[in-house]
């Protein structure tokens, strides 16, 4: 491998002087800086990064943290994020919270010790206040309430969607429509949950019907167990995120339960699972794509503008009608 010694040698100047140009830090005269620039193409010379952000205390990577990479939400956000560090010359790394052996505050402060330029938090596992401690670090909060002065907020309007799927299962004839929410500890819960509420206290003949569960496949069959048991005359589920509706499709079945002429089905993300289970799920779909490049755009600002004042973007969401709530086989987006 060439070396920036091997770079000098052949330009007649000083390693100093290469590391000035590579760098572009300190003045050469443009006569040497074309003769090194030169002498690089000719020897197809590549700088060592690691040895560049070592002497910078710098990296060129982005860290990307997140709860559950099985949840297939976070491959598409990470997918996102990914491409706009890529294009803007930053590799991203990826940190899953869930199933850790450390506890996920620990896993954050090992992450933000190391040369980090940057990071992304897509997990409701790390202590806000934690975060507000480290907000020298140049961060993109996704979905969680933080007083971190110096971060971009990326939300959704989780409320309105929430509004939106209750009131489709309202359209659709329902007569007795369940919520099965998250973690209550998780703003996306509680916002989802909000819209739900919303929507039933505005009509006097609806009776509010919840339960709490977990983000996954299994939260999902469990609750629909439990509330079956309790209401066997629900018609309609709005379920918290897809991964619980996937769940909840599971057992409807297994139970030779019709969907959705007996119990119609609506849940939250957008996730690619919605699409190949039968029946197609109907959803609120988030743009997890474009927040994962969204949040990737704005840590990259805060990077090189340190000084940006504390930001907040919120962005829509669409009903995505599928066979879970309505019989045609022709998907719809409101």
């Amino acid at each position: 491998m060439k070396t920036i010694r091997d770079v000098a040698r052949c330009a007649g100047v000083s390693p100093a002087t290469v590391s000035r140009v590579l760098n572009d830090k300190g003045y050469v005269s443009e006569e040497k800086k074309k003769k090194i620039e030169k002498v690089i193409t000719e020897m197809g010379f590549e700088p060592n990064q690691v040895a560049r952000g070592l002497a910078k205390k710098t990296s060129n990577t982005l860290a990307l943290i997140v709860s559950d990479i099985t949840n297939p939400f976070f491959p598409e956000l990470a997918k996102g994020a990914e491409q706009v560090a890529l294009s803007n010359g930053y590799t991203l790394m990826l940190g899953n919270t869930k199933g850790a052996d450390n506890k996920p505050n620990d896993y954050t402060k090992i992450l933000m010790n190391k040369y980090i330029d940057g990071i992304i938090i897509a997990t409701h596992d790390i202590d806000s206040q934690l975060l507000k401690k480290y907000s020298n670090m140049p961060m993109a909060i996704l979905e969680m309430e933080n007083d971190v002065e110096n971060a971009c907020t990326i939300k959704v309007e989780n409320v309105h969607g929430s509004v939106l799927a209750t009131e489709h299962l309202i359209s659709q004839g329902c007569k007795k429509i369940a919520h099965i929410y998250g973690p209550l500890y998780d703003q996306t819960s509680k916002e989802r949950l909000q819209g739900y509420q919303k929507v039933i206290s505005m009509h006097s003949d609806y009776e509010e019907v919840t339960i709490q569960s977990d983000f996954t496949i299994d939260g999902g069959i469990n609750a629909v167990d439990q509330l079956l048991h309790k209401y066997p005359d629900i018609d309609g589920l709005f379920v918290g995120n897809d991964l619980m509706a996937v769940g909840v499709i599971k057992e409807l079945n297994r139970l030779s339960i019709r969907v959705p002429d007996e119990i119609a089905v609506c849940g939250f993300d957008g996730i690619y699972l919605t699409r190949i289970v039968n029946p197609e799920i109907t959803t609120i779909e988030q743009p997890i794509y474009k927040m994962g490049e969204i949040a990737a755009e704005k840590l990259i600002d805060r990077i090189n503008n340190p000084h940006l004042n504390r930001e907040c973007i919120v962005l829509d969401v669409k009903l995505r009608v599928r066979q879970s709530s309505k019989k045609s086989k022709q998907n719809t987006i409101f």
